[in-house]
């Protein structure tokens, strides 16, 4: 049964943060942006019978398709952040639209490695000043997005603030850590970063557009138009191939590959003659980790007390405690 308020000794699914909403606002003005620039440039490169400026005003059509994705990812978290269907909450959906961005962008590169070798077999006449004039200004464009995109604390530190964890008069343990910047990949929001991805990647055309213009207007060099566009398609390949890969670990539940693991084996091993017999951690969302935990020990503790002994490991909030008592006299021998 599905309620708008939460007991006192209830954990509540983790809601849109100040940082989510802020993204929000700001990929959906990216996202008009990138709207008037496509129109501008496929019209432009429609009156100028400009192939090049066709071909970089239908790939910014594609970046807008996807930066609608993330704009819907954001828009669909926060109106289904309570919803109870969502057992740790909408946390993964800005890691589902990264996913499904970076294969949009990856065809993107297919379809522009593919045309590139068209242009070198059958070169197209270019309009070089009225193209030049353009790009510069798509170029403009998609550095003010970039800006608008960028994380606010890429450059800083990650670190947590912790409250230690405390026992309610139902014996609920709730722990919780802010998230200020990024630490290990947990704080990052691999929505915007596609967003940014996507923004970056077209400012990349732009130059290389930019380039290949001046080198045909000034020596002929109108073969650098489709040379330009296969080591674009190149580099768009990497980057997709490389953010296919962070989210697809995260919505496989892949374990953190930053030592969480290894952190919560020394906090409960190091004490009495505890093993962990079982243990799972995974991302619930940026800067929000989840664990299972199965302790085995002849000294059995309430779970509260073992929660208490991972409260400094970071991002770590939603944690399930089994404890098991151990039978033999000699757990620990060879």
């Amino acid at each position: 049964m599905h309620s708008d308020t939460v007991a006192p000794w209830q954990k509540p699914h983790a809601g849109p943060s100040n940082r989510d909403i802020r993204n929000a606002q700001r990929t959906t003005v990216v996202l008009a942006l990138t709207v008037v620039m496509m129109v501008a440039e496929i019209t432009a490169g429609t009156i100028y019978g400009s192939m090049a400026l066709l071909a970089d005003g239908w790939h910014m059509a594609s970046h807008a398709a996807a930066l609608g994705i993330a704009a819907f990812a954001y828009a669909y978290a926060r109106r289904h952040a309570e919803n109870e269907l969502y057992s740790f909450g909408t946390g993964k959906v800005s890691d589902l639209a990264g996913f499904a961005s970076a294969l949009l962008l990856l065809v993107i590169a297919g379809l522009m490695a593919f045309e590139s070798v068209q242009r070198l077999m059958s070169p197209v006449p270019i309009a070089f000043n009225e193209a030049l004039f353009v790009a510069v200004i798509g170029l403009i464009v998609n550095l003010v997005s970039a800006w608008m995109l960028r994380d606010d604390h890429q450059h800083m530190p990650g670190h947590a603030h912790e409250a230690a964890p405390h026992d309610d008069s139902h014996g609920h343990e709730h722990k919780h850590s802010h998230d200020h910047g990024h630490n290990h990949g947990h704080g990052h929001d691999h929505n915007m970063r596609a967003a940014y991805v996507h923004v970056l990647t077209d400012a990349l055309t732009s130059v290389l557009a930019i380039g290949a213009l001046v080198a045909g207007l000034l020596w002929n060099l109108t073969w650098l138009d489709a040379a330009m566009g296969i080591v674009g398609a190149v580099i768009i390949a990497q980057w997709s191939w490389s953010l296919i890969s962070a989210t697809s670990r995260i919505l496989l539940d892949a374990a953190p590959a930053d030592g969480t693991e290894a952190a919560v084996r020394t906090a409960i091993e190091a004490e009495s003659d505890n093993r962990i017999a079982d243990l799972h951690v995974w991302r619930l969302s940026p800067g929000h980790l989840a664990a299972v935990v199965t302790v085995v020990t002849h000294h059995a503790r309430t779970p509260g007390h073992y929660k208490k002994l991972l409260a400094r490991i970071p991002y770590l909030e939603h944690v399930t405690i089994e404890v098991e008592r151990c039978c033999d006299e000699h757990p620990h021998a060879a």
